[in-house]
């Protein structure tokens, strides 16, 4: 799994950057994470009851029901695709259902165009559709704000974890991060319902994303070119103080590439979170948003570096 993983890696990433996941497909039988959101819906509506110890219980269950279906299946598609070298293509395709690159890219597009414009209420609406926050009264730099730690975090748990993932154990590691990644996204929350039931999935989240947290830090870091130093100072002061053990890190390198601040207080619900703050200087505005995506492009094309030298790396040795 090691060897196939990664020598796919390369190939899997450039497919995903150019094609993405087809829009005919997704129209007719959907997409795995939405099949792995399915089955976490329904185990949030028939498990999430009783006390504050059944609910931690029945959701640390959950965890392993999830990734069980979702590796069995996986390693399933990877058995019968590793039978011929003729094969190999459908591997690359399955494995770009992991990835994220394209489908971020044109989501946070969908906010950078409008706010360039000044079309704030059109970007508020986008932005929307990525960020968890209430968005209803942001104005420029709250709507900047909100789509670059968005772009910036999901470069992690988005891309490059699901790429270390595929890289170390195949289609099974690639789906294993994508199922315990859902779940987080779904079930993860302080909320009064999934404080005890999504504890087990929320941990397990920061368990998985740890090392590429820091990696996906290090490379927005390099992305920046001659704000590398400034992007490494800030990443290594500010990350930690972020509520998540993980985000903070490429979301801290991103405010120090841009010499921007990120983080401050937003609202959830109507409830208001205070938060602490990340980088120096004012705070972003649309044309910080268009320079973090040309940020953004660069760390991915050095992960495809990357991939590609572990990758030659691995045929040289065997």
């Amino acid at each position: 799994m090691l060897m196939s993983g990664t020598l796919i890696l390369p190939a899997a990433l450039l497919a995903e950057w150019a094609w993405g996941y087809p829009r005919w497909m997704l129209a007719r039988v959907g997409h795995p994470v939405m099949w792995m959101g399915a089955l976490i819906g329904a185990l949030d509506r028939r498990w999430n009851r009783g006390s504050p110890r059944r609910q931690r219980i029945m959701g640390a269950a959950m965890l392993p029901l999830l990734v069980a279906v979702s590796v069995g299946t996986a390693a399933l598609v990877q058995h019968a695709l590793l039978q011929s070298m003729w094969l190999w293509p459908m591997l690359v395709l399955a494995a770009t259902t992991g990835l994220a690159q394209r489908s971020l890219a044109d989501h946070v597009e969908a906010v950078a165009v409008p706010l360039a414009a000044g079309d704030l209420e059109t970007a508020r609406i986008a932005v929307g559709m990525i960020v968890g926050r209430d968005v209803a009264g942001l104005d420029e730099a709250g709507i900047a704000t909100a789509a670059i730690e968005s772009l910036a975090e999901s470069f992690g748990d988005g891309i490059v974890t699901p790429a270390c993932w595929l890289a170390l154990a195949g289609l099974p590691g690639l789906a294993a991060a994508k199922a315990i990644n859902t779940a987080d996204s779904m079930v993860g929350h302080r909320d009064a319902r999934h404080r005890h039931f999504g504890w087990a999935s929320a941990r397990a989240d920061d368990a998985l994303n740890y090392l590429p947290a820091r990696l996906s830090g290090a490379l927005l870091v390099l992305a920046a070119g001659r704000g590398w130093r400034t992007g490494w100072h800030v990443m290594q002061r500010d990350a930690r103080g972020h509520a998540s053990p993980n985000a903070g890190w490429p979301e801290a390198a991103m405010a120090g590439a841009l010499g921007r601040q990120l983080g401050g207080p937003v609202s959830y619900d109507g409830e208001p979170v205070l938060r602490a703050t990340m980088g120096d200087g004012p705070r972003p505005d649309a044309r910080d948003l268009t320079r973090a995506l040309v940020i953004w492009r660069r760390a991915c094309r050095l992960l495809w570096a990357l991939a590609a030298i572990v990758a030659g790396v691995i045929l040289w040795l065997r």
